[in-house]
């Protein structure tokens, strides 16, 4: 694929193959032979920087500390939690010999750390005064992702976040969860610009080994459900097993109280998939590593003109706390230069040339709605704030709209699979009775599980009926009986 040419397919006609062309187009990644490996670029990698740092400083102002996990696992390790490790088993790769040599235990590469962190807890907790432990991970993840996978949404190794917590109590360990989950909450809907919905998974759905898990799911364009980030309540299900013991301040000993959350790079598919155009990526602001490109355009006799005066709005801009970068490439035209940032998604252009500084403005361009303004040289340094700040908000209104539009309340699985098969896809919001086998038969008749347990059905982007809030606990939505949860049911990546 040639980038000089641009995308080769429309978002609303090739989902896939367009979400693909973007990914390596843009620069973000690209491939390698092993399937679901995948080389991330440095533009892609800036992206990710930059999800780390934010989301790493808010952690630390939350009393967390980062630390480093080796990625071989011991497999007796893994079998001490045999439920958990039995959920991870079919995703697991293995490390069978050194050199030459066969290895007397067979070493798991790390698909989550769980197993490895906690056997050392024992060493380094023995009082309440030890507590609360709070530690976290930037680091990869092993899966065999091998037979569906697609860049940055589901790979065989992959980036992510990952913590972990020691407690005292049930209640310390509840407050860590929730207080992680609107953290990531915050994050994605106001920095990514990306809306979810916020609840329990089912027992079925939930983190192999918790005592519940806390979600945010986003809806993709395709109508495909993505999970964006979790946190789990661990309770006791570790501590027991890896004997992580504390005394408390009675003089007695017990188990600790644990929890565990993360996020990955997916939500830079996200990020591709919510707010990309049929021109390429579209960067909500404070997430760009480039947030302004300046193109200097000139002829042979004002070349030095432009380029010095476009250098100094650079310099400026970049005095101010933006990211700013002048492309006075002269291999290249204008008109190629517009497209390639565009692809790339940096969130405004300024275009600047002799007639502009002659009348001292400058021509700002945004890159979500192509909306073009002559701006006041001396003005454009605030105005630029302004306008990032409706651009992030237009990208959030807009994503909610669309997920507004692919918000349905459904009465029965007839419903439900007709909503499927049309080739739409979307949340559908329904009732369900609780029991395992009526969404096991939801999956095996539509395809569709369990994405979200709402925490609250007031939060649900749909039209109340008949000035009603939420939405009624009528009957089950498979087998008709009476419901006893609200819940919303998508196919997902």
């Amino acid at each position: 694929m040639n980038k000089e040419f641009g995308l080769t397919v429309k978002k609303n006609e090739d989902f896939s193959e367009w979400y693909s062309q973007i990914v390596e187009k843009a620069g973000l990644a690209d491939y390698i032979s092993a399937k679901g490996f995948i080389i991330v670029r440095p533009y892609g990698y800036a992206i990710w920087e930059l999800i780390k740092d934010y989301l790493d400083s808010k952690f630390k102002e939350t009393g967390h500390v980062n630390g480093f996990l080796p990625c071989l696992i011991p497999e007796g390790l893994l079998n001490k939690e045999e439920k958990h490790f039995k959920g991870f088993n079919p995703e697991v790769f293995w490390v069978t010999s050194s050199g030459d040599s066969q290895l007397s235990e067979r070493l798991a590469l790390r698909p989550t750390s769980e197993a490895l962190l906690y056997s050392v807890f024992p060493k380094w907790i023995s009082s309440y005064r030890d507590l609360p432990i709070k530690i976290n991970f930037w680091n990869t993840a092993l899966r065999a992702e091998i037979k569906s996978t697609k860049p940055f949404i589901r790979n065989s190794e992959f980036l992510w976040q990952e913590g972990h917590t020691a407690h005292t109590d049930n209640e310390g360990a509840k407050e860590q969860v929730f207080s992680i989950l609107t953290i990531y909450k915050n994050f994605i809907e106001k920095i990514l610009s990306i809306p979810t919905i916020s609840g329990f998974k089912s027992n079925k759905e939930k983190f192999v080994g918790a005592d519940y898990t806390t979600t945010l799911e986003g809806l993709m364009p395709d109508g495909k459900a993505l999970q964006l980030g979790t946190s789990h309540n661990l309770g006791r299900n570790f501590s027991q097993p890896f004997e992580i013991r504390f005394l408390n301040s009675n003089n007695k000993e017990e188990f600790v109280w644990q929890t565990s959350w993360g996020i990955s790079w997916r939500l830079i598919g996200a990020l591709i998939m919510v707010h990309g155009d049929d021109k390429g990526l579209i960067l909500p602001p404070i997430i760009a590593p480039i947030q302004i490109i300046i193109i200097p355009i000139y002829k042979d006799q004002n070349q030095e003109l432009v380029k010095k005066h476009a250098n100094s709005i650079r310099d400026k801009l970049n005095s101010l706390g933006y990211r700013a970068l002048v492309d006075d490439r002269d291999e290249f035209t204008a008109g190629w230069k517009y497209n390639e940032w565009e692809m790339k998604g940096v969130p405004i252009r300024i275009n600047i040339g002799q007639r502009d500084i002659e009348n001292n403005t400058v021509e700002v361009v945004r890159r979500d709605n192509r909306e073009k303004r002559l701006i006041p040289l001396d003005a454009v340094f605030d105005e630029i704030r302004i306008i990032f700040q409706i651009l992030q908000s237009d990208l959030y209104r807009n994503a909610f709209e669309s997920l507004k539009n692919r918000t349905f309340v459904i009465k029965d699985v007839d419903e439900l699979k007709s909503r499927l098969d049309n080739g739409q896809g979307g949340f559908m919001v329904s009732n369900w009775c609780g029991k395992e086998e009526c969404e096991e038969g939801i999956k095996e008749d539509t395809g569709a599980d369990i994405r979200v347990l709402p925490f609250d059905t007031k939060d649900l982007p749909i039209e109340p009926e008949n000035n009603e809030p939420t939405i009624k606990l009528k009957q089950c939505v498979y087998c008709q009986q009476d419901a006893s949860r609200i819940a919303v049911f998508a196919r997902a990546y």
